[in-house]
């Protein structure tokens, strides 16, 4: 790989700022995993990360998925229950399914709960919690609503929040991705972020913006272009 990865870093150009379209064509461009490689975008925020009221998380629908099946469960009952398998749910249940993840299987990627059964899943707490797989109310995922917080996951829901450092990290999709999608997927998370801006941050607030595929080289973007286009 070591050949492969040289090779790739020398299509980028040092400290030039691609515009969205030519950092996503190059990203598809010098990707060299035999396998999809995911595209993540990597946003550097100007924020204060270890003030509460200046951290960012939000959820952002993609409009065209991250190329990603997702198994999503819900613990739930009677109506809810019906509800949510006609949604598309992997798994459904109540005591059930809690008594089947404390038993060790943990074969999913996202958990909706109704807020009525929320004191039984509190159970898994620390099983669910250190993993992001606990349902939350913040994200959606705590809700009566249940079909169409299946529906919203399984079409390519994901969530974000920044790191420590004031970055935030977030999949796109897939290299395969027409170059448009992957440019379209990219609007919508900074779309997303933008709108999250908290009132408390002062100046500039998107600093940095890159992207990159799986293994890959990050591809810096030209802020300017992506506050324009929007």
């Amino acid at each position: 790989m070591g050949k492969k990865i040289i090779e790739a870093e020398e299509k980028v150009e040092g400290g030039k700022e691609y515009s969205l379209n030519d950092a996503v064509a190059l990203v598809k461009e010098i990707a060299y995993t035999k396998f999809d490689a995911s595209v993540d975008l990597a946003v550097n925020l100007g924020i204060d990360a270890k003030k509460t009221d200046q951290q960012i998380r939000g959820t952002v629908v993609l409009p065209h998925g991250r190329g990603k099946k997702v198994k999503v469960i819900v613990f739930a009952k009677g109506e809810k229950e019906k509800e949510a398998r006609d949604a598309g749910a992997d798994q459904v249940g109540a005591e059930d399914l809690i008594e089947k993840i404390q038993g060790g299987w943990l074969d999913f990627d996202k958990a909706v709960a109704t807020p009525d059964i929320m004191g039984l899943v509190g159970k898994l707490g620390k099983l669910l919690g250190p993993r992001g797989l606990m349902p939350n109310p913040k994200l959606g995922t705590v809700t009566f609503d249940v079909a169409k917080a299946v529906k919203e996951l399984k079409a390519g829901k994901v969530e974000y929040k920044t790191e420590k450092a004031g970055v935030v990290h977030i999949p796109i999709g897939k290299v395969s991705f027409d170059k448009q999608k992957l440019v379209e997927n990219a609007m919508t998370v900074i779309d997303s972020i933008i709108k999250a801006k908290p009132p408390t941050s002062k100046g500039k607030y998107l600093r940095k913006v890159a992207i990159s595929s799986t293994m890959g080289p990050g591809v810096k973007i030209d802020v300017g272009t992506l506050t324009a286009a929007k």
